[in-house]
C-alpha cells in the first residue's frame, strides 16, 4: 500500500467541499493534458510542464511524479490530508474526473475519516510530527514518513512501543501505590503537601497544626481558590461525610481534597458535591509519578 498526503487547494480552499461535501481527492494541477494522463502518456505532458518550468527539469519531474500519483495510485492506496487539527484519510475510486475548472476528481470510496477504525479520533496533537510535518508540504502531493506507524495509528492498533512504556508505567505505578501504602502516617501527610507544593498551591498553615479538622490549608494563586484538606491514610464513607460538613462550616474555603491510601469498606468513599475531591491510592500514584517524587518516595521508604 502507498499513502500520499494531498493538499486540497491553495490553503485549503477545497477542504471543506471535498471532506464534508462533495467526498472527492481533488487535484488543481490546470493542464490540457487530461486524456494524454489517463492513457499513460506522460512524455506529452511532461513536455508541457517542462515548459511551464522554464526548461527546469527538476521542477518539471516534481510536477510530473504528483500528476502521476493522482492518477495511477490503486485503489488499495491510501490518501491523508488535515482539516480542522485533525487527521483524514480515505481511499480513492480508480476513475479520474475532469470538471470544468481543470481540475481533476477521483471520488472517495465511503467517505473521508477522522477517526481511526475503532472510531477514536485522528487528532494532531495525538499524532508524530514526522507525519503531521507534511502539512508544510509547497507542492501538493506527496509521500508520508513512518508509513507502518500511519497504518496501525488509522487501524487503531497499538504502536509497539507504546504498548511496552504503558506496561511499564503501570508496573511502576504499582510499585508506587506499595511505597505510599509503607509510609508512616506522618510521611504521609508529607507527601500529600509536596505533591500540592509541586502543583502550585502555596501552604498557608503548618501540617495539621494550627486546625484539629484540618491537615492543610493551601491557596492556589493561579485559581485564586483556598482549599481545605484532609489526610487519612485509613478511612471510610462515614468519615468523608463527617469532614464534609465540617467543611461546610468553613465558609472561607472554596474547594476540599479528601485525601486516603487505605479505604476500610466495600465501596470507595463518594459524596455529591462539586467542590469536594477524593483522592485514592491511584490518583495519588500518578501524581506521585507526574511531580517527580518517585526519588523521595524511594529513599524515604529506604
Amino acid at each position: 500500500m502507498k499513502i500520499r498526503y494531498i493538499k486540497l487547494g491553495d490553503s485549503g480552499k477545497w477542504e471543506k467541499p471535498c471532506l464534508e461535501n462533495d467526498q472527492v481527492v481533488r487535484l488543481g494541477y490546470y493542464s490540457p493534458f487530461h486524456n494524454e494522463s489517463l492513457n499513460g502518456e506522460w512524455d506529452v505532458v511532461r513536455d508541457f510542464w517542462l515548459g511551464e518550468r522554464n526548461n527546469n527539469s527538476g521542477a518539471a519531474t516534481r510536477d510530473i511524479n504528483q500528476i502521476k500519483d493522482f492518477y495511477e495510485l490503486s485503489e488499495a492506496d491510501l490518501w491523508i490530508t488535515f482539516y480542522q487539527r485533525k487527521l483524514y484519510w480515505c481511499h480513492a475510486k480508480k476513475e479520474v474526473i475532469e470538471l470544468e475548472d481543470g481540475s481533476r476528481v477521483r471520488k472517495v470510496i465511503g467517505a473521508w475519516n477522522s477517526c481511526d477504525k475503532q472510531g477514536n479520533p485522528l487528532s494532531i496533537e495525538n499524532i508524530d510530527g514526522r507525519v503531521t510535518k507534511v502539512q508544510g508540504y509547497r507542492g501538493t502531493i506527496c509521500s508520508v514518513e513512518l508509513q507502518d506507524y500511519l497504518i496501525r495509528k488509522i487501524n487503531g492498533e497499538p504502536q509497539p512501543e507504546v504498548e511496552a512504556a504503558k506496561n511499564s508505567l503501570l508496573l511502576l505505578k504499582n510499585n508506587v501505590e506499595e511505597l505510599i501504602k509503607g509510609l508512616w502516617w506522618s510521611d504521609f501527610e508529607l507527601l500529600i503537601d509536596l505533591i500540592f507544593s509541586q502543583s502550585g498551591w502555596k501552604r498557608i498553615s503548618v501540617l495539621g497544626r494550627t486546625e484539629k479538622d484540618i491537615d492543610l490549608d493551601v491557596f492556589s494563586p493561579v485559581s485564586q481558590k483556598r482549599a481545605f484538606v484532609q489526610i487519612k491514610s485509613t478511612t471510610n464513607s462515614k468519615q468523608l461525610h463527617e469532614y464534609h460538613e465540617i467543611y461546610k462550616e468553613y465558609k472561607q474555603y472554596d474547594e476540599m481534597y479528601f485525601v486516603y491510601h487505605t479505604f476500610n469498606g466495600n465501596n470507595a468513599p463518594v459524596i455529591d458535591d462539586p467542590s469536594v475531591t477524593v483522592w485514592d491510592i491511584s490518583r495519588i500514584a500518578d501524581l506521585v509519578i507526574n511531580a517527580g517524587l518517585i526519588s523521595w518516595l524511594i529513599e524515604k521508604r529506604t
